[in-house]
């Protein structure tokens, strides 16, 4: 079967009879729809929430740590010049 006979095929196949959606499949599709919108919303508000509570987090360990201050040092400087 070549081409054009696989084309003619279809075609007579499709003009006998209109196609034919199953009865359910659109509210299928909406259901499922939905369902994949509020997963992705719940994704992406518990990564916000996670990236909140890591800024938080770090804010807190840097105010507590505070490692912008040098440590104290350790020796003291030889005493000269009395």
């Amino acid at each position: 079967m070549n081409r054009r006979e696989r084309e003619a095929a279809v075609r007579r196949s499709m003009d006998r009879s209109p196609p034919r959606v199953p009865p359910g499949l659109c509210a299928d599709a909406v259901r499922r729809g939905g369902r994949l919108l509020r997963r992705r919303t719940a994704a992406r508000r518990l990564l916000w929430l996670l990236l909140l509570a890591a800024a938080v987090a770090f804010a807190v360990w840097a105010l507590a740590v505070q490692p912008w201050v040098a440590p104290p040092s350790e020796t003291t400087p030889p005493l000269t010049d009395w």
